[in-house]
């Protein structure tokens, strides 16, 4: 399953991603697809914000507070406008936190809690 995801102004959310840590595997005018650690989404030169703002994406990975730590180096609250949160442990025994990307998709990244 491949999501496709919109971007408010094309070039700044590719570069958004890169910074973060996704390889962009192929481009052209219109689409990008990113990639990390066997996951994948197209980034598509569209936007309409209620679809945007409705959109989340769901990234697990295996050390949280690793990936804290590196999109706090990032500074994309002030860079990109991001919504940042902080990591918090949730009912569905995941501990996250939220980042938002330039056009207002949501992103959790996660780490599984093994203890409830």
């Amino acid at each position: 399953m491949l999501a496709f995801l919109p971007a408010r102004d094309f070039a700044r959310t590719q570069q958004f991603y890169l910074e973060l840590g996704f390889e962009r595997v192929w481009a052209d005018g219109r689409l990008a697809r990113f990639q990390m650690d066997g996951c994948a989404f197209m980034l598509q030169d569209f936007y309409v914000e209620a679809h945007a703002h409705n959109c989340m994406m769901h990234l697990r990975v295996a050390k949280l507070d690793d990936w804290w730590a590196h999109v706090n180096t990032l500074d994309l609250e002030h860079r990109y406008g991001s919504r940042l949160e902080a990591p918090a442990r949730r009912p569905w025994k995941m501990r996250d936190f939220v980042l938002t990307d330039p056009g207002g998709v949501l992103w959790r990244i996660a780490e599984h809690c093994r203890n409830t």
